[in-house]
């Protein structure tokens, strides 16, 4: 079963507005655009601090981008 998190990452991305490419999106997050795509792709999963940083600014918890909750 794939994880829940590439969709989440990915569906997160896609709807928050203005729509900001990977690039734009990784650099204000803190990652490399490479990563990032390597996570929406569900190649590479993130060590905590990349996830922390990923939940901040999306406003979410952890919890959430793992599937674990839906809120």
């Amino acid at each position: 079963m794939e994880s829940e998190f590439p969709r989440r990452l990915r569906r997160l991305r896609e709807e928050k507005r203005p729509l900001l490419s990977m690039a734009v999106t990784s650099e204000l997050i803190g990652l490399p655009p490479s990563a990032l795509s390597k996570y929406e792709r569900g190649e590479a999963e993130p060590m905590a601090e990349s996830l922390s940083k990923i939940a901040d600014y999306y406003h979410v918890s952890m919890d959430y981008l793992w599937g674990r909750t839906n809120y």
